[in-house]
């Protein structure tokens, strides 16, 4: 994870229920993702190769 803060706007992820359990994420060199619910909690930040490894075991599972 990167200290880095998102150098992007923020948008609901698609992987959102459309419920409470939402997450924003902001992408850009630095993927930063925040709860919806809590922003002032801060956010977690990847880098690019962190995101797509993330991403790419989320697709898998839903296969």
């Amino acid at each position: 994870m990167s200290a880095h803060a998102p150098t992007t706007t923020w948008h609901k992820s698609s992987y959102s229920n459309g419920e409470r359990a939402c997450v924003e994420v902001a992408e850009g060199p630095v993927t930063a993702v925040r709860d919806t619910q809590n922003r002032q909690a801060g956010h977690l930040s990847f880098s690019a190769t962190e995101w797509k490894a993330f991403l790419d075991e989320v697709r898998a599972d839903r296969l």
